[in-house]
């Protein structure tokens, strides 16, 4: 047993696993121009709020190898023009244009074009490397959480393959099977495009950890019939106080949280917050075409034409959010006031200190 990767820096080329082909296949792509990354960002070959902005990071590197232009100013307009092209292939996740501002901050530190490419590259693989000890020490506050708590409910996929390694919702899980511990976990199927049944069960099968699969529509009954303890789930953007935008799903689990009684835990880093957004009403929530809702794979299941909505996120309102569990520390209470307290970020502006 062992925890799946999905994304790796190999011989000096960008690999990836093909999340959409799990958990019946298991394919790594090499990704060799920006429109190879934009397009398995967008079709979620590469999905997950941290992993998004790994593939990013790693995307603008690759761009700016094949940018040969006279001068520096050159080569950073080109590298400006690439971060804009990517931020728009998935822009609810927040993690995405971080990482691409990040490297854009580092490479006009470049005298060169060349160096500027050795910049972007170092920059990609530290983002890269941090999110990994991020993603544990944040799995490690996870469990003290759940200290006492075996029966654990997540929905879509906050795991390994959706970050560098252990993931956020799921890390605790990845590690607690290392440690011995164990937890029942019961995933919900996440419609439409079943990230938890094709993702979050695999890639808990492959770490050892007991997994029960459910459809979205039995989380109420299963929070009481299987007496759930816990709910645990990731987030793709967490605005100044606390609301949280995450896969659609997301707040049906945290009104049941309430109404049971039990624990609603957020897990992500410190990268997913945005304090330049005050509320989750500011969070922009993407739209995905109709047919991964009239449609399972390629067989129709709903009359054709049938007028469909088909938003990707929803917002949890923060009183309904126990905790958020970051690589910094558990974030309680006072969201506006202890965010930036407990992560050292400058309010309003988003970024770290």
């Amino acid at each position: 047993m062992s925890i799946p990767l999905s994304i790796a820096w190999t011989d000096g080329q960008l690999v990836i696993l093909d999340q959409q082909k799990l958990p019946h296949e298991i394919d790594y792509l090499t990704l060799e121009t920006i429109e190879d990354v934009y397009e398995a960002i967008f079709t979620l070959k590469v999905r997950g709020a941290p992993a998004i902005g790994i593939a990013a990071a790693y995307g603008l590197a690759v761009a700016a190898q094949l940018h040969h232009t006279e001068t520096v100013e050159a080569f950073l307009e080109a590298v400006q023009t690439d971060a804009e092209y990517l931020g728009q292939s998935r822009p609810t996740a927040v993690n995405l244009v971080w990482a691409l501002e990040r490297l854009l901050e580092t490479v006009k530190k470049a005298e060169t074009a060349e160096a500027g490419k050795a910049l972007l590259l170092e920059e990609a693989k530290r983002i890269h490397q941090e999110d990994e000890a991020s993603c544990r020490q944040i799995g490690e506050y996870a469990l003290s959480l759940l200290e006492g708590r075996e029966r654990v409910m997540t929905i879509c996929n906050a795991g390994s393959i959706a970050t560098a390694k252990y993931g956020t919702a799921l890390a605790p899980f990845h590690l607690g099977s290392e440690r011995g511990r164990k937890f029942e976990v019961y995933a919900c199927e996440t419609r439409p495009v079943f990230q938890g049944a094709r993702l979050t069960v695999w890639e808990l099968q492959q770490s050892g950890v007991d997994v029960t699969l459910i459809t979205d529509s039995m989380a109420a009954h299963t929070i009481g019939a299987k007496d759930i303890e816990a709910i645990i789930v990731g987030a793709d953007r967490i605005a100044a106080n606390g609301d949280t935008a995450n896969k659609i799903g997301t707040l049906n689990l945290a009104i049941l949280a309430d109404a049971y009684g039990i624990p609603f835990y957020v897990a992500a880093p410190a990268s997913t917050f945005d304090l330049a957004t005050r509320s989750g009403e500011e969070i922009p929530i993407e739209e995905r075409k109709a047919e991964e809702i009239t449609h399972i794979g390629n067989q129709p299941v709903a009359p054709l034409g049938t007028k469909v909505f088909n938003p990707a996120f929803d917002v949890t309102p923060a009183h309904l959010i126990s905790a958020i569990i970051t690589e910094k520390g558990i974030i309680q209470g006072d969201f506006q006031r202890n965010i930036p307290e407990v992560l050292n970020l400058y309010a309003g502006k988003g970024e770290k200190s």
